[in-house]
């Protein structure tokens, strides 16, 4: 079955990096757009940053550009977000997710599949 298994979240303080990893399984990972989601307590589930199957193409929410990077490893069927400069509002659980095509990327219906998340904290 298909699995998305995030890593690489922690406690961290304003202005310092983290690097999460999402390693996916049970599906052609090659063949599919990946995004990466957000949500703190109480609030919905928000669109981070997406890419394109070979990756040439990405999309970024307005308040993580130029902080975050989204990339991906077709070969170890990995997709990563390296967070630089976070801050105290960055602060929620973090998902991947995989889609089909580059179009809609900021929806959540545009994904089949979730992973569990990875909890990121940052202190002010």
């Amino acid at each position: 079955q298909v699995q998305l298994v995030e890593s690489g979240g922690g406690l961290v303080q304003a202005g310092d990096s983290l690097r999460l990893s999402c390693a996916a399984s049970g599906l052609t990972f090659s063949s599919r757009a990946m995004g990466w989601f957000r949500q703190a307590p109480g609030k919905e589930r928000e669109f981070v940053a997406a890419i394109s199957r070979m990756g040439g193409r990405t999309e970024y929410v307005d308040s993580v550009k130029g902080r975050f990077t989204i990339s991906r490893d077709n070969a170890k069927t990995t997709v990563y977000l390296q967070m630089n400069s976070l801050k105290p509002e960055d602060t929620a659980v973090y998902y991947c997710a995989a889609g089909t095509l580059f179009t809609n990327t900021r929806l959540t219906s545009t994904y089949d599949y979730w992973g569990h998340g990875t909890q990121v904290t940052v202190s002010s």
